[in-house]
C-alpha cells in the first residue's frame, strides 16, 4: 500500500484531482492519503470532499488522515512514498497583493506573476525556504520518496529542491499536454489530422512545440499561414475588441466563446506572434508570456494592451472571484453526499502508477539539466520528456533547441538562477541581480528603481521573508 502525503491540502479542487485520480487507478486506490494543511477549515472541506469521493468511486478502499500544523507536519510525511506539493505561502493576502502593488507604484505591470517577472522572483523567495523545510523533513521520516511539484514558480521552486537537498524530485505542469491540440483548434485544422505526433521541450511556461506532425508530414507550414491570416484580420480591429465582441455573441446564442476558434486566437495573440516571429509555438498561455519577454507590456506603448488583448493584474481578478465563488464551490464540492470523480490529464496519478506497477510512460516533466538539452545550462531546470517506471523519473535527451528558442529560454534562467542563489544564500544583491536580469522588469526601470522596488517588497514582505543581507 502506498502512502501519499499531499501538502497544501486546502487546495481543495486540486486535491481532487490529484487524489480523486489516484483513487481511480487499480494500484493506488488502496493507499494511505495523508492530507496536510496550517489551515484548519480547508483542511476540514478537504477531508470531507476526499471521504465522499472515496466512498463513492472507491468502495473506501483508500485511508485518509489529517494533519494541521507545523507539528504534525513529520506525521504526514513519515513513511510516504509519494509526496505532492501544491501549497501556496501567504496566500492572496498579503502576499499576492504584495507582488502586484509595490510594482505597479513604480510604474511596472503584471499579468500572473506567478513564474518569471518581480512576482515571481519574490513568490520563490517565501516559498523556497518552506519546501526546503518540507525536504529535510523528508530527508528524516521517508528518505525515499518522491516529491512531485506543482508549486510556481515551477523552474525556481523545483530547481532550489534539487541543488539544496537530496530529495527526489520533479516538476510538474499542465501545460504541456493539450499544447500542439489546442494550438491546432486555433487554426481550424484540429477535425483533419488523424495521426497527431509533437515533440516539446525547454522550460517551464516557455517550452517550444519542436515539431507537430500528422503521419510524418510537417504541419507547420500550414498552421503559420492560417494564424498570420488570423492575426493580421485581428490586430487591425484590436484583440481585446474582438474578444468582448464574441463573447458577447456567444453569450447571447447560449454557448461558450472558447468554441470558437477567432476567440481563441483573440486571447493568444502574443503566443501566435511569438511562434511566427521565432519559428515555434510554446505551451504556456499568452498571459503568461506577455510578462516573461521585453515586448508586450510597456509603457512607452500602452496600445499593445488592447492590440494583443493583454490581460492586466489577471491573477488578482482570479483570486478576487475564486474567494467571491468559493461558497458556491464548496456546496458542490464540500457538501455534496454522491460527489464523484472521472482521472483526469494531471501527470502526477500517472507518475505514482508507473512507479508503483513498473509499467513505463512518458510525461513531460521539470527536471535538472544534466546535459538533457545542449544548450542551455546545467543549473537551468529544464522541462523535457521523461520516462517514468520503478526507477523513479528519469528525463530524455534532447539535445540542441533551435538557437533562438534557446537564447529567449536563457533570458528567463538567468533570473531563475539568481532567484534560487538569492534564496539558498540570502544574499540580498542575488535579489536585486535577479530583477535586473528581469526581462519585462529591465526594459521598464533603471538599476536604482529596481534596487529601491526590491528592498521596498522585502520590507513589505516582513517576516513572510528570511533577512536577506
Amino acid at each position: 500500500m502506498a502512502k501519499i502525503t499531499f501538502m497544501g491540502a486546502g487546495s481543495t479542487i486540486f486535491a481532487k484531482s490529484i487524489l480523486g485520480d489516484s483513487m481511480c487507478s487499480q494500484a493506488l486506490r488502496d493507499s494511505h492519503i495523508a492530507l496536510y494543511d496550517i489551515d484548519r477549515a480547508r483542511l476540514s472541506e478537504s477531508l470531507q470532499m476526499l471521504e465522499a469521493i472515496n466512498r463513492n468511486i472507491n468502495e473506501g478502499r483508500a485511508k485518509v488522515t489529517t494533519h494541521l500544523g507545523v507539528k504534525n507536519r513529520r506525521a504526514a510525511l513519515k513513511g510516504a512514498n509519494y509526496v505532492v506539493n501544491a501549497i501556496q505561502v501567504g496566500g492572496y493576502e498579503p502576499s499576492t497583493v504584495i507582488d502586484f502593488e509595490v510594482p505597479k507604484k513604480y510604474g511596472l505591470r503584471q499579468t500572473i506573476a506567478d513564474t518569471l517577472g518581480i512576482g515571481g522572483i519574490f513568490r520563490a523567495l517565501r516559498t523556497i525556504p518552506v519546501v526546503l523545510d518540507f525536504a529535510r523533513d523528508m530527508e528524516a521520516v521517508c528518505p525515499d520518496a518522491w516529491f512531485l511539484n506543482y508549486v510556481n514558480p515551477m523552474a525556481m521552486i523545483t530547481g532550489s529542491l534539487l541543488q539544496g537537498s537530496g530529495v527526489k524530485a520533479v516538476g510538474l505542469c499542465h501545460s504541456v499536454q493539450g499544447c500542439a491540440d489546442g494550438l491546432l483548434r486555433r487554426v481550424e485544422m484540429h477535425g483533419g489530422v488523424d495521426k497527431l505526433n509533437w515533440k516539446i521541450a525547454g522550460i517551464n511556461h516557455q517550452a517550444w512545440l519542436l515539431e507537430i506532425t500528422d503521419g510524418g508530414r510537417d504541419l507547420y507550414p500550414e498552421i503559420k499561414r492560417r494564424a498570420a491570416r488570423k492575426l493580421r484580420a485581428i490586430r487591425k480591429r484590436g484583440a481585446a475588441k474582438v474578444a468582448e465582441e464574441l463573447r458577447a455573441r456567444a453569450q447571447a446564442e447560449g454557448r461558450e466563446a472558447w468554441e470558437c476558434p477567432d476567440f481563441m486566437v483573440a486571447m493568444d495573440m502574443v503566443r501566435l506572434t511569438l511562434m511566427l516571429r521565432l519559428g515555434h509555438y510554446i505551451t504556456e498561455s499568452s498571459e503568461h508570456a506577455s510578462e516573461y519577454l521585453p515586448w508586450f507590456i510597456k509603457g512607452t506603448h500602452p496600445e499593445l494592451i488592447d492590440e494583443f488583448n493583454i490581460p492586466l493584474d489577471e491573477y488578482p481578478r482570479r483570486c478576487v472571484s475564486q474567494i467571491k465563488n468559493w461558497k458556491k464551490s464548496s456546496e458542490e464540492l464540500v457538501k455534496n453526499p454522491s460527489l464523484g470523480h472521472t482521472r483526469g490529464h494531471e501527470f502526477g496519478s500517472y507518475i505514482m502508477e508507473a512507479i508503483e506497477t513498473g509499467k513505463p510512460i512518458r510525461v513531460h516533466g521539470n527536471v535538472m539539466n544534466t546535459g538533457l538539452i545542449t544548450n542551455l545550462p546545467r543549473r537551468a531546470c529544464v522541462e523535457v520528456p521523461c520516462l517514468v517506471d520503478r526507477n523513479g523519473v528519469q528525463g530524455c535527451y534532447v539535445g540542441d533547441l533551435p538557437e533562438v528558442c534557446a537564447a529567449v529560454n536563457m533570458t528567463n534562467v538567468n533570473v531563475q538562477i539568481l532567484a534560487i542563489d538569492a534564496a539558498l544564500t540570502r544574499k540580498r544583491d542575488l535579489v536585486y541581480q535577479a530583477a535586473m536580469m528581469d526581462p519585462h522588469t529591465a526594459a521598464e526601470l533603471t538599476i536604482d528603481q529596481i534596487v529601491a522596488m526590491c528592498d521596498e517588497l522585502i520590507e513589505a514582505h516582513g517576516a513572510m521573508l528570511p533577512k536577506y543581507r
